[in-house]
């Protein structure tokens, strides 16, 4: 009786899943985007592909963390070929950084455009392309009615879109299946080398549709991302404290 119970559950979850624009891993390794760890908060293990993400940002170096964060994402999303396109107003990337996230500058494709009204019309247009692999939008605002919009788009192309919110007024509620937070951390110097040490970021999962809210200290290495331990991350900080000391 308890058994035939948990399998009545266990498919009703998997019906409400289905419904909501999540499908099961195949059990192929490429159903993984490498986030180890904070991939278990997610609905079967498993980054959602083909659907929206939210990622706030409210100083001008969260939002180069964020777009650091992103692309180390995107290595994956374009790993087959596909291109990209990154749409916003006032763009103050650099293309050429995304060489450290292993990924060809000339792959991706910058829309610099007017306002965030033209940003919201091209980016719902690029969703609609089955041949990007992902669409990253730089805006301040969006309203549930805006992503709901954007989310019907990647529901029937299976592309993957990321909203890059700058500096947003008010946090209202979106279609998003994630909200997240990216913000930067000191890097680990190794010994007395001079220099700067691997990008790494304090990575919080805000919200997620039917998975599990977090946060991870996340660094990116050997063009992948590691999940730095907590002990291994205070230990780190309190011996670059000694030594500035």
């Amino acid at each position: 009786m308890v058994d035939t119970q948990k399998k009545l559950i266990s498919q009703l979850q998997k019906d409400i899943l289905r419904w909501q624009g999540f499908t099961a891993p195949s059990g192929s390794s490429h159903d993984h985007i490498g986030l180890g760890e904070i991939e278990v908060a997610f609905p079967n293990g498993v980054f959602p592909k083909g659907t929206i993400h939210e990622f706030l940002t409210f100083e001008p170096e969260h939002t180069a963390a964020g777009s650091g964060f992103i692309g180390g994402l995107l290595k994956v999303l374009m790993g087959e070929g596909s291109a990209c396109l990154w749409i916003g107003v006032a763009r103050k990337l650099f293309p050429i950084a995304f060489g450290s996230f292993g990924i060809e500058p000339d792959r991706i494709i910058f829309l610099d455009l007017k306002n965030e009204k033209e940003v919201l019309w091209a980016t719902e247009e690029a969703l609609k392309c089955e041949g990007l692999a992902a669409v990253v939008a730089e805006l301040r605002e969006i309203s549930f009615t805006q992503s709901r919009r954007l989310q019907l788009a990647v529901e029937k192309s299976k592309v993957t879109g990321f909203i890059l919110r700058t500096d947003p007024l008010k946090l209202s509620t979106t279609a998003c299946a994630a909200r997240w937070q990216i913000t930067p951390l000191s890097s680990l110097l190794e010994g007395a080398m001079p220099g700067v040490g691997f990008p790494r970021w304090n990575v919080e999962l805000l919200k997620v549709r039917n998975g599990n809210p977090g946060s991870w200290t996340v660094e990116w290495n050997a063009g992948q991302f590691v999940i730095v331990a907590e002990e291994r991350a205070v230990a780190e900080l309190s011996h670059q404290t000694l030594k500035a000391g």
